[in-house]
């Protein structure tokens, strides 16, 4: 009876203690969900800001005007999040759908990986538009060929997303990520190398494509041409030859004197000739040395022989 007395009288201050902790984990609760409102609406607001930057570049409705204008006049704290959705419907529905694409460059391709792979990857984050693989240099391929690989495989590559916000997402996510989710499927050892090309459009890519063309033939023509001027001078060179040894024999037919013509010119030297000279040089010189010190040793040796006389002499005086 004891123990059942006060179980009765732990009962209601154990309830107390987890409806205080159920109200504590309550308001923690909400506290976390309001900081997630706050992020999203942060994120919701830079990215509405960077939309207005590039639709300021593009041409604007008068209802698309009036609404960055009203936006730009409000404080940014103070904006709740129902009319950022408004106005980011209006500019939709006035625009047309308004929708910056954006454009990714990946620096590795691993082999044997085709744009029919790439898109089937990148797909699954969002609608893609136009992709370019650069394949490798020819010079590259020959050696390929040479050694019996025929495949084309690519060196770097530009994927463009309908929307630059996905595009960023996916860079954000994947950039250095192994390339395939299991062990056993292909290319799961390459990782992503993704980054995000601010302000790029494809129309920047299609021109350094069109100009590296340009070169590039530029470059072929130079070489043809120098080609054809070398065999042109060897053509010419054989003609005259040819000319010489006719009008040599029918000099020798008539009994003229032929005069031959001799080409004096010198050769290189060689190293090894370049080493004996040097040699040479240095044993003249140090000849030359020895025979400059034996010569003062001699004239020393005959002022010694006189000093001792003189100072011999003033000693018997």
């Amino acid at each position: 009876m004891r123990e059942n007395n006060t179980e009765e009288q732990r009962s209601p201050t154990h309830r107390e203690e987890r409806d205080e902790e159920n109200e504590i984990d309550d308001k923690n609760s909400e506290k976390e969900a309001q900081r997630m409102e706050d992020d999203e609406m942060r994120e919701q607001k830079k990215e509405y800001n960077e939309d207005v930057k590039e639709s300021k570049h593009s041409p604007k409705t008068e209802n698309e005007n009036a609404i960055v204008d009203g936006y730009n006049n409000e404080d940014e704290g103070k904006l709740p999040a129902t009319s950022l959705k408004k106005t980011k419907s209006k500019l939709m529905s006035t625009s047309g759908c308004h929708v910056v694409p954006g454009i990714i460059y990946l620096g590795h391709i691993p082999p044997r990986f085709r744009p029919k792979h790439l898109r089937n990857v990148l797909s699954a984050y969002g609608e893609i538009g136009r992709i370019f693989l650069q394949p490798e240099d020819h010079q590259v391929r020959k050696k390929k060929k040479k050694s019996g690989l025929r495949r084309c495989d690519f060196t770097e590559g530009w994927v463009e997303f309908r929307d630059k916000r996905v595009a960023k997402r996916v860079v954000a996510s994947l950039h250095n990520t192994p390339m395939a989710t299991r062990k056993r499927q292909r290319f799961c050892s390459d990782l992503w190398c993704m980054k995000y090309l601010h302000r790029f459009q494809w129309t920047h890519l299609s021109e350094r494509l069109a100009y590296e063309q340009t070169v590039l033939q530029q470059r072929l023509r130079t070489e043809v041409s120098q080609a054809k001027r070398e065999t042109n001078f060897y053509l010419n060179n054989v003609e005259k030859r040819a000319h010489l040894d006719q009008v040599k024999k029918k000099k020798l037919r008539d009994g003229k004197q032929v005069e031959e013509k001799t080409w004096d010119f010198t050769q290189r030297q060689t190293e090894e000739e370049t080493q004996m000279k040097k040699r040479r040089k240095m044993v003249a010189m140090n000849q030359k040395n020895q025979d400059k010190i034996s010569l003062v040793q001699q004239k020393s040796q005959s002022n010694v022989s006189l000093l001792a006389k003189i100072f011999n002499s003033k000693k018997l005086e």
